[in-house]
């Protein structure tokens, strides 16, 4: 779809934060982009390839290859920056595109900040702009290639 961000993502046309952490013909993840602005790191982003607006849209094959890099990218992100809780969303109000954050909750974050959105208010929550962006997504890629049954 023209308009779609995400499609307009996959197809190269616009440059976003960080560097493609996986790819296949189901999946693609990526770091969230905040623009110009500081982004949470770890907030990874997991899109289906295929343009399809919710979680009912998908096709077997595409359920279990968005599954399973859920469960990997997860893994990877406990693993590679040390985060103690993962949390996971689907919405689709604002990009009517599947694809799921996984954003990670670390360690020492306070009670009060405990939540897929709450991590952000967290005055000591780690950002970081493009450079550090690209070292998450280095670290998670790395690993899922190092472990790729895990």
């Amino acid at each position: 779809m023209e308009d779609c961000f995400i499609c307009n993502k996959h197809k190269g046309n616009l440059e976003t934060s960080g560097v493609m952490i996986f790819e296949d013909d189901f999946v693609y993840v990526g770091h969230i982009d905040n623009g110009e602005k500081p982004s949470y790191l770890g907030h990874i982003m997991i899109d289906l390839m295929r343009h399809a607006p919710s979680l009912g849209d998908m096709t077997m094959d595409e359920a279990k290859a968005f599954g399973v890099i859920m469960a990997r990218i997860s893994k990877a992100i406990k693993e590679t920056e040390n985060a103690e809780h993962i949390y996971s969303v689907v919405s689709g109000n604002s990009v009517p595109h599947l694809h799921m954050h996984i954003i990670p909750r670390y360690q020492n974050t306070p009670k009060e900040h405990w939540g897929p959105w709450e991590v952000y208010d967290w005055p000591e929550a780690p950002f970081g702009k493009n450079d550090e962006i690209v070292k998450v997504c280095e670290r998670i890629k790395n690993y899922l290639e190092e472990h790729p049954y895990e």
